[in-house]
């Protein structure tokens, strides 16, 4: 009999061990630079989770960051190093925020203007902690795709945050060249901090959630919260700077502050749920620095077969983005190539391409890519002009002989990025009716450069 249970123990041993990994990231917009009150409860949720074995990422505001230094709270600076350092921009809320000045800018305009705006901030967390920040994520929902290529620059490879602008099947991806942890829809989870009556129903929540993601092999689930919300009852910002309101300095307000029973209450829920997740099987908290190592390289190029497929849609296929398909068609090396930066309407009339200037064509296409890193927005037949889609398209579709004939693209990849703009940047800072058109469609044309994060 006791070998049969040492047999059983070992029987479910195995199963457990063999459970497909689920990955929980806790993050925290470290931000709130006017009320004091928010320092304390930073430092009370990072001692908290250091003692429970938990390490989260902090994504802190450079102002923020440097008024803890101009306060003297080396412990609060101390208990966040203890966790991993994200980057949350140079000042969150003051306008104009980075989707609004961003909204009139090209790629690589744009680009440019965050790096000289939020550098200061991105400066001095470095500075301060000592160490590159590990991810980004944007203040509310003032997204803007341009903000990637400043990124990679710095050497910040994970984007992470929350919103509708672009996703791909509830789970991270790779976008402009980095790992995007973004609009994981239902599985972002967070408990009520006001509410202890609503605990129990978002436990049974989480673990439908947790077992729908081992049902599919695995996955990623976030949960994230602000320190501000434990100190006060609103945030901080819409009371200074909502619908682009700019008051000087010295005219900021404080937000009005919970009561002690409320804070606590805050605490104690926060932590319940907490220790849920720390108890749940095959489960394990990871940063945003983590969550990338445990992912498969990203710089592989797909066999001809697979590329090809570009000729019926310009999207994913079997995990590979059109980028990389349209690399491979090429016979370039693996790269990482930001999309284009503006959209070309094709304007050659003929049906057929003669050889000779398709090989032209593709010869000035390679050119391209390897001296500006990005994909062209056209090709050029003699004086007509083949949009990109068109072209790969075409390209894909090529008998290898005679004449090439045109092909016309049908554009799937883009369905991943929003079109309602209003929704996506519906934000209490933003001007009111701020709908940044211009920055979707941008980000649809960084879509060549989309595909899923595979878990290795």
């Amino acid at each position: 009999m006791r070998v049969l249970a040492l047999l059983v123990l070992s029987a479910v041993a195995v199963l457990r061990a063999a459970a497909p990994p689920v990955y929980h990231l806790l993050w925290f917009d470290t931000e709130d630079y006017i009320e004091p009150s928010s320092d304390d409860a930073a430092l009370r949720l990072a001692d908290e989770l250091t003692r429970r074995g938990v390490r989260a990422t902090f994504k802190i505001v450079g102002e923020k960051a440097r008024v803890l230094e101009q306060r003297g709270r080396v412990d609060v600076l101390r208990a966040l190093a203890r966790h991993e350092i994200g980057f949350h921009a140079e000042n969150h809320s003051i306008p104009p925020q980075p989707a609004v000045y961003l909204e009139k800018l090209g790629l690589l305009e744009g680009a440019a203007e965050f790096e000289r705006r939020e550098g200061p901030g991105y400066r001095d967390l470095v500075r301060i902690f000592g160490v590159i920040p590990s991810c980004y994520g944007q203040p509310g929902s003032s997204w803007g795709p341009q903000s990637n290529l400043a990124l990679r620059k710095w050497g910040i490879n994970a984007y992470m945050d929350d919103g509708s602008h672009v996703g791909f099947d509830n789970q991270p991806f790779w976008y402009g060249g980095i790992l995007y942890i973004f609009n994981l829809g239902p599985n972002t989870l967070r408990a009520d901090i006001n509410d202890p009556s609503k605990l129990s129903a978002l436990l049974d929540r989480y673990d439908q959630t947790l077992a729908a993601l081992r049902a599919r092999g695995g996955g990623v689930m976030q949960t994230y919260y602000h320190p501000t919300e434990f100190a006060a009852t609103e945030f901080w910002d819409a009371v200074n700077f909502s619908r682009g309101a700019n008051p000087e300095r010295s005219q900021w307000k404080s937000p009005s502050l919970r009561t002690p029973e409320s804070r606590e209450q805050a605490y104690r829920l926060f932590l319940q749920f907490v220790d849920h997740l720390r108890a749940s099987e095959s489960v394990r908290f990871v940063t945003a620095n983590e969550l990338r190592q445990l992912m498969q390289p990203r710089d592989q190029l797909p066999p001809l077969p697979v590329a090809r497929k570009l000729a019926d849609s310009i999207d994913v296929h079997e995990g590979y983005s059109p980028a990389e398909q349209l690399l491979a068609l090429l016979d370039l090396p693996p790269q990482h190539v930001d999309g284009p930066s503006r959209r070309s309407v094709s304007t050659l009339t003929d049906s057929g391409i003669p050889r000779w200037a398709f090989d032209k064509a593709k010869s000035d296409a390679k050119d391209f890519i390897q001296r500006n890193g990005r994909l062209p927005d056209h090709v050029w037949i003699g004086t007509g002009i083949v949009s990109l889609p068109d072209f790969a398209a075409t390209l894909a579709a090529d008998p290898g002989s005679g004449p090439v004939p045109m092909h016309r693209a049908k554009l799937d990849i883009e369905a991943h990025v929003t079109k309602n703009a209003e929704q996506a940047y519906n934000w209490v800072i933003h001007p009111k009716g701020f709908a940044p058109e211009n920055l979707l469609e941008l980000g649809r044309l960084q879509a060549w450069t989309l595909k899923p994060a595979r878990l290795k």
